[in-house]
């Protein structure tokens, strides 16, 4: 290849390229362009490789040449890109524009959950009486848990309890709330007004009214000369208070390990009033909590003289309170997560 033809492809690069970057129709065309030129595979290079067959006194007449070349393509591409790259800057923020005058998304309202608000009104209501929130560990040792309740290795009401153990220390996930009783007991001297809310664990088959994780209130009252007629006086109001004015109340004989005498409270059933339905078990009453006087025993374990003072205690289960408020019949709906369910407690 001579001079002359080195020259002349050089000349015919240079005019193909600078029309093709003028003519581009993007900025990833220009790119496509400048690779396919200037690139080390490029035709620029191709057509360089021929300058070995020249003469040395000509190599440098096309060197130059070349240089020529691509200074005026890559003149033709900046160009170009300059001039394409601000017209889709522009239809970017034609497109992406944003009207600061449109009114915007509703923001969702929250609300509390079903549970939560539940055991803060049952808490409000026992706070008019001066019972203070107490909390306890979820994980308890077996001696608090069990033994310090009047419910020895050996005792069968062991058998009401299906205990999920941690280790063989005897370290469990605690059953009840009732160990707060102990706890707030050596904490705090009589008179003495707590309330113990808290999540409890059993081995349980869940169904529509169990659960193997569950949530209850414990509460304690303990003073000189406290009975049975102040334990039903308090409830009698916690239920006209969650349940409505005048809702029918009653005491039945039960039985707690560590409440002597013990009692299940009843209401008059929320949904048939009375009528026998099958959400009462077409008894007419629903229960809503266990309650009794201290037993002497848990009293001593937790410091306090059983012939000085006297106190009772009571605990519920804050799903079945909260079932009775809103008519629900699956407590499994609350552990769902369904905003389907959960925005209609707003």
């Amino acid at each position: 290849m001579d001079l002359a033809q080195l020259t002349s492809d050089l000349q015919a690069l240079r005019g193909r390229a600078v029309d093709a970057a003028a003519t581009a129709a993007d900025t990833a065309a220009l790119e496509e362009l400048d690779i396919s030129v200037l690139g080390k595979k490029g035709e620029l290079t191709a057509v360089l490789r021929g300058i070995g067959a020249l003469p040395a006194e000509d190599r440098p007449k096309v060197g130059a040449i070349a240089n020529d070349v691509r200074m005026a393509v890559e003149a033709a591409l900046a160009a170009s890109r300059t001039r394409l790259g601000g017209a889709e800057m522009a239809a970017r923020l034609a497109a992406e524009a944003v009207d600061v005058t449109t009114p915007g998304r509703p923001v969702r309202r929250g609300s509390l959950h079903p549970i939560v608000e539940t055991a803060r009104e049952i808490a409000r209501v026992f706070a008019q009486f001066g019972f203070q929130v107490y909390e306890g560990p979820e994980i308890e040792d077996d001696v608090t848990n069990f033994q310090m309740l009047n419910i020895p290795p050996d005792h069968p009401a062991r058998d009401l309890w299906d205990t999920l153990y941690l280790d063989l220390d005897g370290r469990l996930l605690r059953t009840h709330t009732s160990p707060g009783q102990i706890r707030v007991m050596h904490k705090e001297q009589p008179p003495i007004r707590a309330l113990l809310p808290g999540r409890c664990f059993r081995y349980e088959a869940v169904d529509a009214s169990h659960a193997s994780e569950f949530f209850q209130v414990e509460g304690l009252m303990i003073d000189e000369g406290t009975s049975m007629a102040d334990l039903k006086g308090l409830l009698d109001q916690f239920a006209h208070a969650m349940f409505g004015e005048g809702r029918a109340t009653r005491f039945r004989p039960g039985y707690y390990p560590f409440t002597e005498p013990s009692v299940a409270f009843d209401i008059l059933c929320v949904i048939c009033n009375g009528e026998k339905c099958p959400a009462c078990s077409r008894t007419g009453w629903m229960t809503i909590l266990g309650a009794g006087m201290v037993h002497p025993v848990v009293l001593r374990y937790g410091g306090i003289d059983p012939e000085r003072y006297q106190g009772f205690a009571f605990g519920m289960g804050v799903e079945r309170i909260a079932n009775l408020r809103h008519h629900v019949i699956d407590l499994r709906a609350y552990m769902e997560d369904d905003l389907r369910f959960l925005g209609g407690f707003r």
